[in-house]
């Protein structure tokens, strides 16, 4: 953006930059700041805008609607002059919620390597809003940010399911996309709600209006400062392994006879080390051969709760501070050594539940070789503490500060819709989730003034140990929530992720699916596709046949099928009692027939009910897996 006759004070907010992508077909507002009474003349598109500046200092104007196009120039004159360069007139999208949608490319692109190393599209363009906690009041323009398109090194920064979103979009319509990323992980669904929709929550409301006093939140932040370093440096100070610092445990010639040995990986709980708070230090050594030295080396690890620092031969090569990342350090060239090398792991335990993730990869990685990590490893406790690190407060989840601080400087901006991938931070309370997740939806598009505009989510996906018996589960009851949505709120989308998770990590990668699927919500919902078939069966309704229940569905598109050409799997049936149990299911036309031999007369059927409904297959013929559902 290049700004001329800089004494002036006309000013735009770092959304309306360059190389922005404005909505097409819609009014758009370009709007800014000046001196007081000020006139402003807006050039675009070879037509003229103009305006007077109000007693804030602030104009606006509406340009006509315009065509799919660019890259066009725009020129704003007031007491100076801003020229806003590559232009793109397509299609905006807000990309919203927690860590799922937050999550970038970066993180995700070990199993897409090919895809992200050519990736270029000029037409694919995304705008970062930075991370701001505001509890008074919206804030009008975001601190920094500026839109980027598509190239192998912004790319790593996209949100993944953005991307594929926008991709999956622009091969479909060959039109300019724009991504405005707006998720923060953790984030809570009340954080979202402006204060007129939060009032309608008192409970969250009293929360909101504690955290506007700044001694109370400084008191708060500070306290949480405090009370987090006293932990950790106490368990620093009584940690064996750095007291004495001559020879740290990370030292290869550290003698440890007699540490203990554990097969890693495992959950601390269930060996010998225990629910400890503290750290404990592990050891081994491995052999690699001298034509594996001088490549380009990593050591992968999964995910460690809680954190971890790690040793090569002596040397911190990473180290993480909270569980979720996956653990991949790149090994400094020349580290390595021919014949023996020594990895030493201390891991932070703050709440007793320290844990090497299973199925995850433990090795080092030397271009297409591979060294095995997991096994036997030697181990010693470094430190027990008897408190566990004591609680903070999570930002993310105070009520009201990211409507504030991330979305209110964007909702002035014209969109297409947007797409939504929360509620992992809410699995606790599913119940009040669906007359916040309802408010949220309409909150917005009352505040964007734009009408019902498509608002597209993502359904939570499969996550933690599958159980060997049907049971109550919150994860599934959050998921019922976001089923019900669809008929609570209209122009609306859902995504079923149940087959896209990972039942040993909260960020799953694939997130291909998850935006091909949104895509595909979109193009039914936001740009009218009438007879394509975007989602996988949802359920329509049941009826009893003797001592089976037929359950019809909706959204079946050339069939419904069992997946992998096996009997259907998690399907439970109960009678009078309401206790469930596994039963048998089986497709006839296009309906499932739901039975146990042991109940002759069956009320009610739940399928996929679970936190990770392992051997659920219930998809249709186009490929999109059955949502779970409850018919109690």
């Amino acid at each position: 953006m290049k700004e001329c006759k800089e004494k002036g004070q006309l000013k735009l907010p770092k959304l309306i930059s360059d190389g922005m992508v404005l909505q097409r077909n819609a009014e758009v507002k370009i709007w800014g700041y000046d001196v007081l009474n000020q006139s402003v003349t807006v050039h675009f598109a070879d037509k003229v805008y103009s305006c007077i500046t109000d007693s804030n200092g602030k104009w606006e104007i509406t340009l006509d609607k315009l065509k799919t196009g660019g890259p066009y120039t725009m020129m704003v004159e007031g007491s100076n002059t801003v020229i806003v360069n590559d232009i793109l007139v397509g299609d905006v999208w807000v990309c919203s919620g927690q860590s799922n949608m937050q999550l970038p490319v970066n993180r995700i692109k070990v199993i897409y390597e090919d895809e992200f190393n050519n990736a270029k599209n000029t037409c694919i363009r995304q705008f970062i809003v930075p991370e701001k906690y505001e509890f008074k009041k919206p804030v009008e323009d975001v601190a920094s940010g500026e839109w980027k398109s598509v190239d192998p090194e912004s790319v790593l920064d996209f949100s993944g399911v953005g991307y594929f979103f926008a991709k999956a979009l622009y091969e479909k319509y060959k039109v300019p996309i724009g991504l405005i990323k707006t998720a923060i992980g953790g984030s809570a669904v009340e954080s979202w709600l402006s204060e007129a929709a939060l009032k309608e929550f008192p409970k969250y409301m009293k929360t909101a209006e504690a955290f506007k006093d700044d001694a109370y939140f400084n008191k708060v932040r500070k306290n949480d400062e405090e009370s987090s370093h006293r932990w950790y440096k106490n368990v620093d100070k009584k940690d064996e392994g750095l007291a004495n610092p001559e020879k740290p445990w990370f030292d290869p010639s550290c003698d440890v006879l007699d540490w203990d040995t554990i097969n890693l990986p495992a959950c601390f709980k269930d060996e010998k080390i225990g629910a400890l708070n503290g750290s404990v230090w592990f050891r081994k050594d491995i052999d690699i051969p001298k034509s594996m030295l001088g490549k380009p080396a990593m050591i992968l690890l999964g995910t460690i709760t809680d954190s971890d620092f790690v040793y090569i031969n002596g040397k911190l090569v990473g180290t993480t501070g909270y569980q979720y990342p996956p653990r991949r350090y790149n090994i400094p060239k020349n580290l390595l050594q021919d014949g023996r090398n020594t990895i030493v792991i201390r891991v932070i335990s703050n709440n007793g539940n320290g844990e090497f993730t299973e199925d995850k990869p433990c090795e080092i990685a030397i271009e297409n070789k591979k060294i095995d990590l997991k096994g036997s490893w030697k181990y010693h406790i470094g430190v027990s503490v008897k408190e566990p690190l004591p609680p903070v407060t999570f930002f993310p989840s105070v009520p009201l500060c990211l409507y504030n601080g991330i979305l209110s400087p964007v909702i002035s901006y014209t969109i297409k819709g947007v797409i939504w991938y929360q509620g992992e931070s809410n699995c606790d309370r599913p119940k009040e989730y669906k007359s916040m997740f309802v408010r949220l939806i309409a909150d917005w598009r009352e505040k964007w003034k734009q009408g019902d505009f498509p608002f597209l989510y993502v359904q939570l996906p499969n996550f933690m140990k599958a159980k060997e018996e049907p049971g109550e589960s919150a994860w599934a009851e959050l998921r019922d929530v976001q089923l019900k949505t669809l008929n609570a709120t209209n122009n609306t989308g859902m995504a079923v992720a149940i087959d896209a998770g990972e039942w040993n990590d909260l960020h799953p990668l694939n997130k291909k699916d998850i935006g091909e699927r949104l895509a595909l919500a979109a193009r039914k919902v936001a740009y009218g596709e009438e007879a394509l078939v975007y989602s996988g069966p949802i359920y329509k309704s049941m009826r009893t046949e003797g001592n089976k229940i037929i359950i019809s569905f909706t959204n079946i598109g050339s069939g419904l099928i069992a997946k992998g050409n096996c009997e259907l799997g998690h399907f439970a049936i109960c009678g009078d009692d309401k206790r469930f149990v596994w039963a048998k299911a089986e497709i006839k036309d296009n309906e499932v027939a739901v039975w146990n031999e042991d109940i002759d007369k069956p009320i009610a059927v739940r399928y996929a009910w679970a936190d990770n409904p392992e051997g659920a297959n219930l998809y249709n013929k186009e490929g999109l897996p059955a949502s779970p559902f409850r018919t109690d």
